[in-house]
């Protein structure tokens, strides 16, 4: 797992709209950035998660942030959930699970009493040089971009 003060592990994945996006996208535009990780598009608390980023993207760019999401699932699927909820910013689609893993946001998790493995969902947030200043470990979905907004 990334700990304060480790650079950006290295990724190429695909956006919703097929796109490219690596490491370099996010590292010497003179904005921060925030990288949540979470489980599945359209789930009742993903949804909820991204749409507290949705509602605050105005504060959160003016504050400095870029945002990205970034979860298993395809990049069909991220369109779909991006235009169904209306979301102003990226989401990434990790279907080989390499950047989760580097990050550490896929792992062991306990799920309805039992023991799973599959995607924690974590918060990351690296300065305009790519360098991780905070980690959000227990997200709270309805207030994700708040958690941030008043660290």
């Amino acid at each position: 797992m990334l700990k304060i003060g480790d650079k950006m592990p290295e990724f190429q994945v695909m956006d919703q709209d097929g796109n490219m996006v690596s490491t370099s996208d996010f590292i010497g535009n003179g904005r921060k950035t925030i990288v949540y990780f979470y489980p599945k598009d359209n789930t009742s608390g993903c949804t909820a998660e991204a749409c507290s980023f949705r509602d605050n993207y105005a504060q959160l760019t003016a504050a400095g942030y870029n945002v990205v999401g970034v979860s298993k699932d395809s990049s069909k699927s991220h369109s779909g959930f991006r235009a169904k909820y209306e979301l102003p910013f990226r989401l990434l689609a990790d279907t080989s699970l390499q950047m989760l893993k580097d990050f550490g946001a896929w792992g062991e998790k306990r799920m309805y009493g039992k023991v799973t493995t599959g995607t924690i969902r974590r918060t990351f947030i690296f300065d305009q040089y790519g360098i991780l200043e905070r980690i959000i470990e227990k997200v709270d979905t309805k207030n994700a971009a708040s958690q941030i907004l008043q660290g």
